[in-house]
C-alpha cells in the first residue's frame, strides 16, 4: 500500500481520509441496522458532498462528533436526522451546517440491489 495515503489516513474523519477531493463524491460501507430495510448492513452508499440538502433526503452527517447517516428531517425551520429503523432515535442538529454529504447511491452485492436517489 502507499505510505503516504497510510500516514494521512485518519479514522475519525473520513472526509479527510482518502485521496478524493473535497467535492468529489465518495463511497462508505453501511455498519449497522440503523437505515434498515432501505439500506442493510454491508452495502455500500455513493456520497456526494455538493448535492443540495433537502427534507427526506438521505445525508452523512455529524452529531455529537461523530460521523453518521440518516434521513433528513425539516419540520417547521427544525432540522433532525432520523433513523429508518424504529428502534433509534431521532436526533436534533442546530442547522445544515451538520449535514456533510447527500447519499446519491446506493450499491449491493448484486446489480438488482443498486439504486439512485437524487
Amino acid at each position: 500500500m502507499n505510505e503516504e495515503i497510510l500516514n494521512r489516513f485518519d479514522p475519525t474523519n473520513p472526509l479527510t481520509s482518502s485521496s478524493c477531493g473535497s467535492s468529489e463524491p465518495f463511497a462508505l460501507r453501511v455498519l449497522g441496522d440503523s437505515m434498515e430495510p432501505e439500506f442493510p448492513d454491508g452495502c455500500i452508499v455513493i456520497i456526494d458532498t455538493s448535492a443540495d440538502f433537502e427534507n427526506d433526503a438521505y445525508v452523512f452527517a455529524k452529531h455529537n462528533d461523530e460521523f453518521i447517516f440518516r434521513q433528513l428531517k425539516i419540520t417547521d425551520g427544525k432540522y433532525s436526522l432520523a433513523a429508518l429503523n424504529p428502534g433509534y432515535e431521532t436526533l436534533e442538529i442546530p442547522g445544515l451546517e451538520a449535514v456533510h454529504g447527500r447519499i446519491v447511491q446506493r450499491a449491493g452485492v448484486r446489480r438488482s440491489m443498486h439504486k439512485h436517489y437524487l
